[in-house]
């Protein structure tokens, strides 16, 4: 049997509506570990940039950039016995969205801003970035339905979905598991959360790529 890997600091990536923040959420209670979650609603642009992005993009991603400087500012300043944490972003995927959003003229002032603000993010132990088609993504951005979620652009979930592909194709930051997260549904599924679970407390190092249907046929 594989021995368990110690993990201090578990980050869930992936798209909109790929349920990042739901699995974050069971694995701190499975883990007894402190939350690290985005503040996505208290954002009070981001509904102006559902609606027309042209228009409420820059503010949208400025606000973004700051509260999560603040946030991973005051998490580096943490005391050093802190307990496991589980978040719900790594601070690359501000970048991200960014170049995703921003028009040149934009990008290169939030470039300055971030350069200015020097965030120093914890480093991540493991990484656990969550893969689904778009169709998954609006079925599931639907089903939950948050009123200013309800007017995302297909579009921009494709461009975020090839974004995040590119990322974590060249991502050596820390050890990576990638999931397909249309395959499995670790949060009504006792079973698949589970076998994700004893997954992630495997893996150490390099990267894999989660296949829960393989195992079983095996």
């Amino acid at each position: 049997m594989a021995s368990e890997a110690t993990h201090k600091f578990i980050v869930v990536e992936g798209p909109i509506g790929v349920g990042k923040t739901s699995l974050a959420r069971r694995l701190c209670a499975s883990l007894a570990a402190q939350g690290v979650f985005e503040q996505a609603a208290q954002n009070p642009f981001l509904e102006r940039f559902y609606k027309n992005p042209r228009a409420g993009a820059l503010p949208t991603q400025l606000y973004f950039l700051l509260q999560r400087a603040q946030q991973l500012a005051a998490l580096k300043q943490a005391d050093l016995f802190a307990p496991v944490r589980v978040a719900d972003y790594l601070l690359e995927k501000d970048r991200l969205f960014a170049r995703v959003t921003l028009d040149d003229a934009e990008y290169a002032l939030y470039e300055q801003l971030y350069a200015k603000l020097d965030i120093q993010a914890p480093k991540a132990d493991l990484v656990v970035y969550l893969q689904a088609p778009v169709d998954v993504l609006v079925e599931r951005i639907a089903k939950r339905g948050a009123n200013y979620e309800q007017h995302i652009d297909r579009q921009y979930l494709e461009r975020l979905n090839e974004a995040y592909a590119r990322l974590f194709h060249e991502f050596e930051a820390a050890p990576l598991l990638i999931v397909n997260a249309a395959s499995i549904d670790p949060i009504a599924n006792q079973r698949d959360y589970d076998e994700l679970l004893a997954a992630i407390k495997r893996m150490s190092r390099g990267r894999l790529y989660y296949n829960p249907l393989r195992s079983r046929a095996i």
